[in-house]
């Protein structure tokens, strides 16, 4: 339960907290502001989007320290490919939080898409708290359209069985283009 969890919080931190921001400045104003300025719209994403992912890897190095300083449970797998990883989990958390943001207009509307379409269906059908092999075939064909559930299988391998590339490419492949898309 312990890798999980540290997904989770990273699903939490990342998605929620950027989807409000983003909605956020489109409710005071400000976006239309910077709307103005020569920013490319690829820079000015990139520019609201870059400090959640400092923080999605700060939360990253606190949560491994956490786990070991509590569970003395270390990574058996390699640190470099669990940080890759887990940025492309970043980078898909992020852009679910962007494609929030774009369908509200307030900053509750935002938590509660999130909290309620978005997260709820990801920790219950991701394998978070129930087996997806105990579900029924219909449910766990569904289950293949949720990045949680690659990003959790994929910090359980590393954590528990000391897993590497060779294992874990197809899970990063699907959350790269969970990612890009």
């Amino acid at each position: 339960m312990v890798p999980a969890i540290m997904a989770l919080l990273l699903l939490v931190t990342t998605m929620v907290v950027a989807s409000m921001a983003l909605v956020k400045e489109r409710e005071e104003g400000t976006m239309e502001q910077l709307l103005v300025t020569p920013l490319r719209p690829a820079e000015l994403i990139a520019g609201k989007l870059l400090p959640f992912v400092i923080i999605g890897f700060v939360e990253i190095f606190f949560a491994l320290g956490a786990v070991f300083a509590v569970f003395q449970l270390a990574p058996r797998g390699s640190l470099l490919t669990l940080l890759v990883m887990s940025g492309l989990f970043i980078m898909t958390t992020l852009g679910l939080g962007l494609f929030v943001s774009t369908l509200v207009k307030t900053q509750q509307q935002a938590m509660l898409v999130s909290a309620f379409f978005i997260m709820m269906p990801f920790v219950m059908l991701s394998g978070f708290a129930f087996p997806v092999e105990n579900m029924p075939r219909v449910i766990q064909r569904a289950t293949d359209l949720i990045p949680l559930k690659y990003y959790i299988t994929i910090v359980r391998a590393i954590y528990l069985k000391g897993a590497g590339w060779p294992e874990l490419w197809p899970h990063a492949a699907m959350l790269l283009g969970w990612g890009a898309a």
